[in-house]
C-alpha cells in the first residue's frame, strides 16, 4: 500500500471538514477514487506546502483546494507566489501560471499535472459554506427559518463577523437534520443536491484533474 503523503495523486486541503466533503462528493459524482486527499490543517500550513508537496518524487498529480475567503485574487497571488518559486528550479518543468484562476478551475500541464480550485467558485469571495448554501434544495423548508435564525441574533450578541453570517446559517442548517452533521455526511445522506451548476463544477474539475495521463 502506497503512503499517503507519497502516493502520486494527491488532493491537499485546508482541513478535515474540507477533506471528507470532497471524499462524499467524490461517492455522489461517481468519481474514481484514484487520488488521496491530505488535511493540512489550515490556509498557510497548506500554502507553506505547495513546493514541497509538488516535489515529491514520483508525484505526478497535485491538486489544491482553499478557501477565497474575502480576497480571490489575493489568495491566487499567494498559491502562484510559491508555485513560481518551483519554475526556478531547473529540475521542475513548469509552464508560465495565468495572472487569475479559471472560473471552471484552473489545470496547468507540467512535469506535475497541478490543479487549482478557490471555494467556492474561483471568482467570488467565500468558502466551503457558500457552495454548501448553493447545494440546499430550493424547496427545503428549513433554510429560510435559518437564514431567519441567524440574521435575528441582535448585533450585540454575534461572535461572528458579517463575513462569516453566511457560514453560520450553513451550520444551522446542518444542525436541524435527522442526525446534526458535518458538510461531508450531509453529502452522503442526500441532504445536500450534487447536481447543482456550482457543484457539478467542482466535481468536473476533479475528474479533469486526476484523470489518467496520457
Amino acid at each position: 500500500m502506497i503512503d499517503a503523503e507519497f502516493h502520486p495523486r494527491i488532493l491537499i486541503v485546508e482541513g478535515s471538514e474540507d477533506k471528507y466533503f470532497v471524499i462524499r462528493l467524490r461517492e455522489r459524482s461517481n468519481l474514481p477514487d484514484n487520488f488521496w486527499i491530505l488535511n493540512k490543517g489550515g490556509k498557510d500550513p497548506l500554502l507553506q506546502s505547495i513546493g514541497a508537496e509538488a516535489d515529491v518524487e514520483g508525484r505526478t498529480i497535485l491538486g489544491i483546494v482553499l478557501d477565497a475567503d474575502d480576497d480571490p485574487s489575493d489568495c491566487w497571488r499567494k498559491v502562484t507566489r510559491e508555485l513560481n518559486s518551483l519554475r526556478q528550479e531547473e529540475h521542475f518543468d513548469l509552464p508560465e501560471l495565468p495572472d487569475q484562476p479559471d472560473p471552471r478551475g484552473t489545470i496547468i500541464e507540467g512535469r506535475v499535472r497541478i490543479g487549482i480550485w478557490l471555494m467556492p467558485n474561483n471568482r467570488s469571495p467565500g468558502e466551503l459554506e457558500d457552495l454548501v448554501a448553493d447545494m440546499i434544495p430550493d424547496d427545503d423548508p428549513v433554510w429560510p427559518l435559518s437564514e431567519q435564525y441567524i440574521d435575528g441574533i441582535p448585533e450585540k450578541h454575534r461572535v461572528f463577523s458579517l463575513e462569516k453570517a453566511l457560514k453560520a446559517k450553513v451550520h444551522a442548517w446542518l444542525a436541524t437534520r435527522k442526525q446534526p452533521r458535518p458538510m461531508g455526511r450531509a453529502v452522503q445522506a442526500r441532504d445536500l443536491n450534487v447536481n447543482v451548476a456550482t457543484a457539478t463544477a467542482f466535481a468536473d474539475w476533479l475528474r479533469e484533474l486526476f484523470k489518467e495521463m496520457s
